[in-house]
Parts: C-alpha cells; sequence; structure tokens
C-alpha cells in the first residue's frame, strides 16, 4: 500500500512554498520521497510598493530558505527560482528556465493574494491583480508545465505527470467583498476540469483542492473581526478552522499513484463546510 503513496525520483514544481498551505504541501511531498523546486515572490514588498518589476528574468533567491532548508533536512534536494506572479512576461519565462535543470512531473499552484474592498469600490486595479496572480498565472504554469508533462515518457501505469491547483469555497460561494477573489477561484475549478477533460486520457492528472476555512495569512483580517471568525466556527463541522497541516495528506494523494483514476476533481478541505 504504501507504494501507491511513495513520491520517489519525483520532482514537484511549487508556487506558494514558503509558508502556510504551499509550505505544508511542499514539505508533504518531500517527506513522501519528492524533490522540490519552489517558486517565490516577495509579496511583503509588492503590497507596499504596488510597482511590480516588468523584468522577465529569473534569477535565484536566498531570502527565504525555510522552506528549502526543511526539504534537505529530510534528504531530499531542494531549489529555488523567483518570479514575478503578476506580470505575465515573467511568468511566460520560468517555465522554460526551470525545465532545463530539472524533470517536472508534479505541479502545484498554491501562490495567491487577496483583496477586500465591498464590490460597489473594488478598485479595478486590484481586480487585475487578483485575476493575473490567482488566474491567469495559473492556467499559464499550467499550459507550460502540462505541455512539458505530455512530452514525458509514461512510467509503468501510464502517468506523465499530476497537477495540482489550489480552489477555494469561493470556488462553490461568492463569500463578502472578494468579488476577484471568488472570481478567480470560481475559474480555477473550471479549469481543472476543462484541462483534464485534455489531458487525463495521456497521463496527466490535473485536480484542485478547495481549503475551508484555515488559519493561514490570508485570512488575518477574518480572524481578527471576532464577531465574523465566531460565525464561521459556528458552521464549521469539525468545530476548527483548519491548519496548514490538514493539506499535507490530500496533496500527497493527488500528487502519487493512488489517484491515479482521480481527474477532473475539486476536493475539498473544509472540515465538512460544504456539507453543512
Amino acid at each position: 500500500m504504501t507504494d501507491l503513496f511513495t513520491l520517489h525520483d519525483r520532482t514537484a514544481l511549487v508556487t506558494g512554498g514558503t509558508r502556510g498551505i504551499g509550505q505544508a504541501m511542499a514539505i508533504a511531498l518531500a517527506e513522501a520521497g519528492a524533490d522540490i523546486v519552489l517558486v517565490q515572490v516577495n509579496f511583503r514588498i509588492a503590497e507596499i510598493s504596488k510597482n511590480y518589476s516588468t523584468d522577465s528574468g529569473l534569477q535565484r533567491d536566498t531570502s527565504n530558505q525555510e522552506t528549502k532548508q526543511a526539504v534537505e533536512k529530510l534528504g531530499r534536494k531542494a531549489a529555488i527560482y523567483t518570479a514575478d506572479l503578476a506580470v505575465q512576461d515573467s511568468v511566460a519565462a520560468l517555465v522554460a528556465t526551470v525545465v532545463k535543470d530539472h524533470d517536472i512531473s508534479i505541479l502545484i499552484n498554491s501562490a495567491g493574494i487577496q483583496r477586500r474592498h465591498p464590490s460597489h469600490i473594488f478598485p479595478s486595479s486590484d481586480w487585475d491583480e487578483v485575476l493575473q496572480v490567482n488566474l491567469t498565472t495559473v492556467f499559464t504554469l499550467c499550459r507550460d508545465v502540462g505541455a512539458y508533462m505530455l512530452n514525458r515518457p509514461p512510467n509503468a501505469w501510464g502517468q506523465r505527470g499530476s497537477i495540482i491547483n489550489v480552489a477555494s469555497l469561493t470556488s462553490f460561494q461568492g463569500g463578502l467583498t472578494v468579488p476577484a477573489y471568488a472570481a478567480a477561484k470560481g475559474g480555477i475549478a473550471q479549469l481543472t476540469k476543462a484541462l483534464s477533460n485534455e489531458w487525463s486520457s495521456k497521463g496527466v492528472n490535473v485536480n484542485a483542492i478547495a481549503p475551508g476555512y484555515v488559519a493561514t495569512d490570508m485570512n488575518t483580517a477574518l480572524i481578527e473581526d471576532k464577531e465574523r471568525a465566531a460565525s464561521i466556527l459556528a458552521r464549521i463541522p469539525a468545530g476548527r478552522w483548519g491548519n496548514p497541516d490538514d493539506f499535507k495528506g490530500p496533496a500527497v494523494y493527488l500528487a502519487s499513484r493512488a489517484s491515479a483514476y482521480v481527474s477532473g476533481e475539486v476536493h475539498t478541505v473544509d472540515g465538512g463546510w460544504m456539507g453543512r
């Protein structure tokens, strides 16, 4: 049975792997035997400056080593690349650079941003930024990594690769004051299905994980709103908010042979929220 979940001799490309859910999933894949290629972007600087670079060149980044060091402590290889996920030219340059050095058979698109405003005053600039990072960038990486995977030789079970996108409860529900995020995550659900329809018969499975309410930086505004946080908690059958480690098992499952006949699914990890 353990052979179904092993990721030995595989390499995963992970965006958003420096914190939260993305970090937990990257480490989980390494624990299952995969080498990890991390794509990092400094969102803190982006938040402060709102002035994104248009340079499409890629550089090695040494500013955040936490996930890389955790992977290496497990005896796996780890590498870091940087890209500005809010700039299409930077994203478009990424895969061609990475696959020169790494045979990518797993892609996890976990990077994302959030902007909150009442919908009637939601700025167009924030709409464009959220749609770029959370949907267009995901499509570009799926397209380019998918094209690479389709040309990889299949393994003994006919698999060429696994793609895991990060969706959201807003893939199914509209949320409040997050119209751009809801639109992007709704798009992720449909993109996942569309790519699966084309690629699953060719050995590339495409699935998504839809997190529920998770105690991460992205949900700080909700957590600090005591009344809203209490109302959310009251609706979660599990009786608690999620934490990043809740996503380790689902990530390994969807990346491994255990899910060879699973494609086009949006797998909710929400403590039972969607069943309420």
